[in-house]
């Protein structure tokens, strides 16, 4: 079973066939310059996917040769969206997709190709997964412009690439390409263009296959949100919590059982109806 949602003035497309959501920006003649209306659009759908039960795994990608270049400066960037209320509330564009994704219960893996720069390459930083084109060129160009990283990205690329790498490609603004990217862990493989989405469904399909929704869903908010305490002890607090539930956790009982049997494992449980409820980034908290 399939869905998808799309109008001819749609700035993304949106579809769900078997487990996987397919979120593409879709403003390929201004090669996915990104926008307050794609803003929304992506903050939506990403919420709906990781609300339906249905989805398991959510691929991010593109119409069109280029990921994204950024903020669309020809349509004034993102003048439109800074009113009366900034300080008050008011969230920038980029940080709105990049804080969604990192809230999300779901792997987002995101599918480049061609250009991601600025904006455009921010809003994935909090992706689990980058798969990029051996042509994929990026940058951070922010101090060539004048203006100041976003989308959380000075929080998010250090964690990535580590201090050195981020303090060159924040402070120099330069582009650099697939291989520079691979080589210092922005993205975790290079391949054809023309088959970067193939291999992003792939990984998806592994994904579906052979791991439990639920613990993947704990496990990647675990490393989200725990991995830069300052100490193990909260950590280890939190996976007493958790393993002392295993023996009435029903895909822990299956995961046992279908690996003695040696068969594929079918999970019971799902996400977000099944995740444990006391776990402590469910209380509405903010997302860095």
């Amino acid at each position: 079973m399939a869905a998808a949602s799309s109008t001819p003035d749609s700035a993304i497309t949106y579809a769900v066939a078997d487990g996987i959501a397919t979120v593409a920006l879709n403003r390929p003649e201004a090669r996915n310059g990104y926008t307050p209306a794609m803003a929304d659009e992506l903050e939506q759908a990403f919420k709906a996917a990781d609300a339906d039960p249905s989805v398991f795994v959510v691929v991010f990608t593109s119409v069109g040769p280029d990921f994204s270049v950024g903020a669309d400066l020809r349509s004034g960037g993102f003048e439109l969206s800074i009113n009366d209320d900034v300080g008050h509330g008011w969230q920038e564009p980029a940080g709105r997709c990049s804080k969604t994704i990192f809230g999300m219960n779901k792997p987002v893996i995101a599918a480049l190709r061609g250009v991601a720069v600025g904006g455009g390459l921010t809003i994935t930083l909090s992706c689990d997964f980058r798969l990029a084109s051996h042509d994929s060129r990026f940058a951070f160009p922010f101090s060539r412009r004048g203006v100041f990283p976003e989308g959380g990205s000075v929080w998010y690329l250090p964690r990535l690439v580590g201090i050195p790498r981020a303090t060159d490609w924040m402070l120099t603004g330069r582009v650099f390409g697939a291989q520079e990217a691979l080589d210092a862990s922005l993205v975790m493989s290079l391949h054809a263009p023309d088959d970067v989405l193939d291999a992003a469904y792939a990984l998806a399909r592994d994904i579906i296959t052979n791991t439990a929704s639920v613990s993947t869903a704990v496990i990647k908010q675990m490393l989200n949100r725990l991995s830069t305490l300052d100490s193990p002890l909260p950590v280890h607090a939190l996976d007493s919590q958790l393993i002392a539930e295993i023996p009435r956790h029903g895909d822990a009982v299956e995961g046992v059982h279908s690996f003695l049997e040696k068969r594929a494992p079918h999970f019971p449980m799902s996400v977000p109806a099944d995740l444990p409820p006391w776990l402590p980034w469910l209380d509405g908290d903010e997302a860095p």
